[in-house]
């Protein structure tokens, strides 16, 4: 039997038994793991779909052979346990039986590490690094790099408003990838350990401050893929999604090309006078993507954790102080730099509105080139 035909009887027993109706029997079952998009996805699954009926005929050998002489030599029937020491056929068989199905298993195994581990001759590489609580992307042969950001609103996780279909799975700004290209994937972190996994694409790796780690892929079909961060990051590790949507390389080059095209016209608003309404509008959006999860949305912070923006020292008192704080963080703190991860503009905006937010009224306004020229 092949193993396309043992998968498919697999599927159709384990429907039967486990659901107890037929018309479901050929529905992907959710306690499987996905088949996934892409090469290597396929192969994890063969291997994983041979392995599990290996095991299924290994349990219901030795289980049919336990209950058999449980029911034929029970006491009731007179039989008395056999008294022997040793048995030197015995040993041999039960090492040798194990030893060959080891064996069996661990060739296709051992050609599934290869594979996965085959990060040559990729068409593009793409940088990825975790932060609390987000994923930094740079595609490093176009020289575009971006921040993703949990886009589930606040008040869905609070409970003020009905969940939607993707919550905590949704991001500002997905990751676009091309159908058909091998995709080498560069993984580290900047704070602490996290994990950036998609299960339908095959890509469970770790990302350790200091460390690169590598990983690749080839995506069959266009398509949303959801995943997120794998590793227990901190309180807000469950607010940390991936996003990957991929799509034909025609669809890809448009929007890379906006991307750039976007990132040229920021470049050139650095330089620009910006007024306060809109830093305060932009640094609104800026904040509650970066800020709110530990200072809270009121700015009031969270007492013994995080302290309250709304009337600090920092938020009213000399603003190159503010600026630093911000830019380059606390040591020994939770306070992360955030001037490795906000642009000019971005940063220029937070705290112009973390300084005239919530009573604080400070009137001062913070231009972008102020920062250009802090860096």
């Amino acid at each position: 039997m092949t193993l396309s035909a043992i998968k498919k009887v697999g599927a159709l027993v384990s429907g039967l038994v486990l659901s107890g109706i037929a018309s479901s029997a050929f529905a992907i079952q959710p306690w499987n793991m996905p088949e996934g998009v892409t090469e290597v996805s396929h192969i994890i699954y063969d291997l994983h779909s041979l392995i599990f009926w290996i095991c299924v005929a290994i349990a219901v050998g030795v289980f049919a052979v336990m209950f058999y002489s449980i029911f034929a030599h029970r006491k009731s029937k007179g039989h008395k346990a056999a008294q022997f020491h040793e048995s030197t056929l015995v040993e041999v068989i039960w090492t040798t039986i194990p030893f060959v199905i080891l064996i069996f298993i661990a060739i296709p195994a051992t050609k599934a590490l290869i594979k996965i581990d085959d990060v040559g001759n990729a068409d593009m590489t793409l940088k990825i690094t975790g932060y609390q609580w987000k994923w930094q992307y740079d595609y490093l042969e176009d020289g575009i790099s971006y921040y993703s950001n949990l886009k589930t609103p606040r008040a869905q996780i609070y409970g003020q408003e009905e969940k939607g279909e993707n919550y905590l799975l949704e991001v500002d700004n997905e990751v676009v990838l091309p159908i058909n290209k091998k995709i080498r994937f560069l993984i580290t972190a900047s704070d602490v350990i996290h994990a950036w996994w998609v299960p339908e694409l095959a890509v469970k790796q770790d990302a350790i401050p200091g460390f690169v780690n590598e990983a690749w892929t080839r995506i069959d079909k266009p398509g949303v893929y959801r995943g997120q961060c794998a590793e227990l990051c901190g309180r807000d590790h469950g607010f940390m999604p991936i996003v990957v949507r991929a799509v034909e390389q025609e669809e890809y080059d448009k929007w890379m090309a906006k991307k750039k095209q976007v990132a040229q016209a920021e470049a050139a608003s650095v330089d620009q006078q910006w007024n306060k309404d809109d830093l305060m509008t932009k640094g609104e959006e800026i904040y509650n993507k970066t800020c709110a999860s530990c200072h809270q949305a009121s700015g009031e912070g969270l007492a013994g954790m995080f302290p309250a923006i709304k009337g600090s020292e920092v938020a009213k008192g000399d603003a190159h102080e503010h600026l630093n704080v911000v830019i380059n963080g606390r040591s020994g703190t939770s306070m992360a730099a955030f001037g490795p991860q906000l642009n000019d503009v971005q940063l220029a905006s937070v705290v112009t509105y973390q300084r005239n937010a919530w009573g604080n009224d400070t009137g001062d306004i913070i231009q972008p080139n102020t920062i250009k020229a802090l860096r």
